[in-house]
């Protein structure tokens, strides 16, 4: 590839290597098959370029346009793409089995501000010592939380055991 074309951009007029192109109009009507020579001049004719938009089928399809207009045009695209685009995160709230009610309430209180914000969340029991024999006071508290939230949110995953810590995902519920 030639150095002097950038990879993200699509080539104009002399940029264009094939020695024949299929040339669609300034208005869209098929201009048929021209050479690459032709088809620049009858661009110029009017004023405008003959930008490259199908590279890979045979021969290259070739549009007569403003190349300055179309890259406005894609610009505001991708702008418009990106503005719609969500961005989910995942929240992650640590509990002990040994919570006392006051943190506890704190806790979902927390995790009820990310799930309204959209975000997922993931509770996570942590056991220290021999509070891993007690996995079922984890579970409990695990239980319990999604029993405080399941007014707005769901549980994503099942609880899980990993090594000393037991965790699940609650996701939001789905907007009506």
């Amino acid at each position: 590839m030639r150095r002097d074309i950038p990879q993200d951009t699509v080539r104009r007029n002399e940029q264009v290597r094939a020695r024949e192109v299929r040339v669609i109009g300034a208005d869209g009507e098929q201009l048929g098959i021209l050479s690459r020579n032709d088809a620049i001049a009858h661009a110029k004719e009017l004023g405008l370029d003959l930008v490259e938009v199908a590279a890979t089928a045979d021969p290259p399809v070739c549009r007569v346009m403003d190349y300055g207009r179309f890259k406005y045009e894609q610009q505001k695209k991708k702008a418009e793409a990106k503005k719609n685009q969500t961005v989910i995160q995942i929240k992650e709230i640590k509990v002990r089995p040994k919570t006392d009610d006051h943190d506890y309430d704190t806790k979902v209180r927390h995790i009820r501000r990310f799930i309204e914000e959209g975000d997922r969340c993931k509770v996570t029991v942590f056991f220290r010592g021999r509070e891993i024999v007690h996995k079922d006071r984890g579970q409990s508290i695990l239980d319990r939380i999604v029993e405080d939230t399941k007014d707005i949110a769901k549980m994503d995953q099942e609880a899980r055991a990993e090594g000393r810590t037991l965790f699940m995902m609650l996701a939001p519920l789905p907007k009506k």
